[in-house]
């Protein structure tokens, strides 16, 4: 239809006509923000950014608020799921005509629509706050962002045991991350995909041009443009690297050492602890001790208390936060190892890079899965936007001082 003549229809229309073809979701929508027509317990939407993620979810759970439904909402933080899924733009509260506009109750932390329907809005930081409660159905954003998203996750499924058919909607842009590769593997997963451009029209110019001006060309435009996971040739790390570098625990090791990338205080990032040992000329990574929420004492036991039970022969300390103070913490401790300070001059992708080669090279190996500290190393120095990677600095420290540094000499350990 030429524009003068859609132009003349439109004007043709009174107000409320108008108002439905605004609202026309199932008109206005394109493909990638329409359910599966397939029978699926979890809908996963993967997109660019600005590809119109937030929006079906919201319309998606919306149309679950109408039977009076027991729903949940999950986001990587409170403030996310408020001012985002809520709040937001193209959130819940935003899409749904005034007479049917939901309340949002912050002191329960709830969302109430006029008919009795209510979504509970729940902190992917705290996957313990998920249990108990039931669901009708849930939504999940940016799943990728989430800090523990297998254990989030686990814990919103155990909850969704309302009705005949709970479903889950899960909207994120993809990283590389095993809990994501997981997730699109699971036989009740339906997937759809959408690049930014295709939500073009309700994009800026500005905003599109400014994303092509920052990712355009690079590495990260798979990501967070096309809404892709990063290849293999894009990620220093992947899951058939990691899952090709497992194995059995060696009887007798030439040096154990444990990685330490320290925290100053309680409420900062987690405390890395790995314990990586040496046999066969390969790394073995034997554990992830880290630990999270602790003042630098406690974190500092810690340390000792895997160092004990390890036997480990050197401690390789990263010093950039603390300095000194790590180095006398640890010995307050009565750590019974060596203690090694080192210090980081480059950056954190620099310093991955030749370890990431000794993965490629068959020279490290993971004794068991550590799914937490593989999540880092798959999103390490790609610009994932999540917590800063303690685990993978702390495992990186201890491997190249076994096999990047071979200046001391080693004594034999057995396990």
């Amino acid at each position: 239809m030429p524009i003068s003549r859609l132009r003349k229809a439109l004007a043709s229309l009174d107000p409320v006509q108008l108002r439905l073809i605004e609202t026309d979701w199932d008109g206005w929508s394109h493909t990638a923000q329409r359910p599966p027509e397939s029978e699926w317990a979890t809908w996963l939407f993967l997109g660019g950014r600005g590809a119109g993620k937030t929006r079906a979810g919201a319309e998606w759970l919306t149309r679950q608020a109408v039977r009076r439904a027991r729903l949940a909402l999950v986001g990587p933080t409170l403030h996310d799921v408020r001012e985002v899924m809520i709040e937001g733009p193209s959130g819940l509260r935003a899409i749904a005509p005034w007479c049917r506009r939901p309340v949002y109750e912050i002191s329960r932390r709830r969302l109430v629509w006029p008919n009795g329907a209510v979504a509970h809005a729940f902190s992917a930081e705290d996957p313990e706050s998920l249990r108990g409660p039931q669901f009708h159905a849930g939504w999940a954003d940016e799943f990728c962002a989430w800090k523990r998203p297998g254990e989030a996750l686990a814990m919103l499924r155990l909850g969704m045991r309302l009705g005949g058919d709970p479903r889950l909607v899960i909207t994120t842009t993809p990283k590389p991350m095993p809990a994501l590769t997981r997730l699109m593997a699971e036989p009740t997963t339906e997937s759809t995909h959408a690049a930014t451009r295709m939500n073009a029209r309700n994009l800026s110019r500005g905003f599109l041009a400014g994303l092509e001006a920052l990712y355009g060309g690079t590495r990260l435009e798979t990501q967070e443009l096309n809404g892709q996971i990063l290849s293999a040739g894009e990620a220093l790390w992947t899951r058939e690297t990691l899952d090709r570098c497992r194995g059995g625990t060696p009887r007798q090791f030439r040096k154990v050492v444990v990685g330490l990338d320290p925290t100053t205080t309680a409420e900062g990032d987690s405390c890395g602890i790995v314990v990586v040992g040496l046999a066969e000329g390969k790394a073995w990574v034997l554990a992830d001790e880290s630990v999270r929420g602790k003042r630098p004492r406690d974190w500092a036991h810690a340390v000792a208390r895997t160092v004990a039970r390890h036997e480990a022969d050197w401690v390789i300390a990263e010093t950039n936060q603390g300095g000194q103070m790590v180095e006398d913490l640890l010995r307050v401790a009565k750590c019974g190892a060596r203690i090694k300070p080192v210090f980081a001059t480059r950056s954190k992708r620099a310093r991955a890079e030749p370890v990431a080669l000794l993965y490629d090279q068959g020279r490290v190996i993971h004794c068991g899965y550590f799914e937490k500290l593989e999540e880092e190393l798959m999103g390490l120095g790609i610009g994932t936007g999540e917590a800063s990677p303690d685990r993978a600095d702390a495992l990186i420290w201890a491997v190249s001082h076994l096999l990047l540094n071979t200046r001391d000499s080693p004594s034999i350990r057995s396990l």
